[in-house]
């Protein structure tokens, strides 16, 4: 089954679950809606999968929302910080803010899927505009792979390698 018809069919669900509908009604209702023949165990598997979704990450109009309202405040953190008028504003622990992605500054994402072998996995924008996925192996071992854009400077290194010390420690809760 394709994954756009598997999501349409989870969203289906989940609102004919929140109408208090039985999943033999909805088995009923999905293979007349969508042409589909599913199993009453498809349906099931299905309805135990709409848990651990997150719906606003696969809602386009959610993403471009979001997305929308990060430009927003990074707008209103460059007129502050213009304001303020020496550049740099510091937080309550005297580190730099992060920066929104495209700011200028190397931005560290942490994967919520655990890649197999690996003990932590993401993405990196780096402050030059170029992208690629990192990893960290279960020997600890850090990597980059697939480098969208110009190979990275020293620099880029060394702001990936602080950004990502730093999405780490706040994913370990120190």
């Amino acid at each position: 089954m394709e994954k756009e018809v598997e999501m349409s069919i989870k969203r289906f669900m989940a609102q004919e679950l929140q109408k208090g509908e039985s999943l033999s009604e909805i088995q009923k209702l999905v293979n007349e809606k969508f042409s589909q023949h599913m199993t009453y165990m498809e349906i099931r598997i299905l309805a135990s999968e709409l848990e651990s979704v997150d719906w606003k990450a696969l809602d386009p109009r959610a993403q471009a929302e979001a997305a929308k309202k990060a430009k927003e405040e990074a707008e209103k953190k460059a007129a502050e910080t213009a304001e303020a008028g020496d550049g740099t504003p510091e937080t309550a622990e005297g580190d730099a803010p992060a920066a929104p992605a495209g700011a200028g500054k190397t931005v560290v994402e942490l994967s919520k899927l655990a890649r197999p072998g690996m003990m932590l996995s993401g993405t990196v924008k780096f402050a030059s505009g170029s992208t690629a996925e990192w990893y960290v192996d279960n020997m600890g071992r850090l990597g980059l792979e697939n480098l969208k854009g110009e190979k990275p400077t020293p620099e880029d290194i060394e702001a990936f390698q602080v950004e990502l010390e730093n999405v780490a420690r706040k994913a370990m809760g120190r």
